[in-house]
């Protein structure tokens, strides 16, 4: 196996600019493959344009020669390739699988980075039991035989980490995981994503939901009007202050045993 580098993410003077606006603008930080990871930011804030950026799907602005966008060590990389690395669960992908595909064949597709399994993919046998594995693993098994679009949005949403997982990736990005979910599809969801940080992969959490903080988060990076706003561990970065004025309006975070809440003031 291709030795993984130690630093996941390194930007440095990153910035992407679409129809004359900056979308994200002079971005420097970085972010090692052994932290679990939050980041935080209100809607236009520039996530989305984060994750692309990390995910290999978009590529930074040319502002001159000092700017670095390096993933696990490589400047440039195979897309097929970073999804053996990095596995990915937003909501756009769970858009892609509204289709009558088996929670099982969801899980394989992941083997191909495709929707679905095409008449051209192999599947082996040793794929097969990595996926039921997998299934188990996020205690849906009962499930693996019916279609996609017939599960509720957090049983979909767990074949899809499913999928994001079977290649063993050292890192899963989970934006908005909690989107669209119900109290209790958000809580089981919670718990799946402390059970993957106890088997050792590390995530990138992407929301704007204080809600979908784990305990296992020990770094917080904020992004405001496409700028890091703020970066450091829980105790200096997550504060009702740093909130407020990331929100721009007054909010109280109420922690306990390492969950959040937000209310306003």
């Amino acid at each position: 196996m291709e030795k993984i580098d130690k630093q996941f993410i390194e930007f440095r003077n990153v910035s992407v600019l679409r129809q004359d606006r900056f979308i994200l603008n002079d971005v420097n930080l970085s972010i090692a493959s052994d932290e679990n990871v939050a980041v935080i930011g209100p809607n236009g804030s520039g996530k989305s344009t984060f994750i692309k950026l990390i995910t290999g799907n978009i590529y930074p602005s040319y502002t001159g020669d000092n700017t670095l966008c390096r993933l696990f060590g490589r400047d440039k990389w195979n897309i097929s390739d970073l999804r053996q690395s990095l596995g990915i669960v937003t909501s756009e992908l769970q858009n892609k699988f509204q289709t009558d595909i088996t929670g099982f064949e969801t899980v394989l597709s992941g083997f191909f980075s495709s929707v679905g399994i095409a008449k051209n993919h192999t599947v082996t046998l040793q794929m097969e039991e990595k996926a039921r594995k997998m299934i188990e693993f996020l205690e849906v098994s009962r499930l693996k035989q019916h279609s996609i679009d017939t599960m509720s949005s957090g049983e979909a949403r767990r074949f899809l980490i499913a999928r994001a997982l079977v290649n063993e990736p050292k890192v899963l990005v989970l934006d908005e995981p909690s989107n669209s979910l119900d109290i209790a599809s958000a809580a089981k969801l919670h718990a799946v994503m402390r059970k993957i940080a106890a088997a050792g992969t590390k995530i990138i959490l992407v929301t704007h939901l204080a809600s979908d903080i784990i305990p296992e988060i020990n770094r917080f990076i904020f992004f405001k009007d496409g700028k890091v706003f703020a970066d450091g561990e829980r105790a200096k970065v997550f504060t009702s202050e740093k909130l407020s004025q990331l929100f721009d309006m007054d909010v109280e975070l109420t922690q306990k045993n390492g969950f959040c809440w937000l209310n306003g003031k």
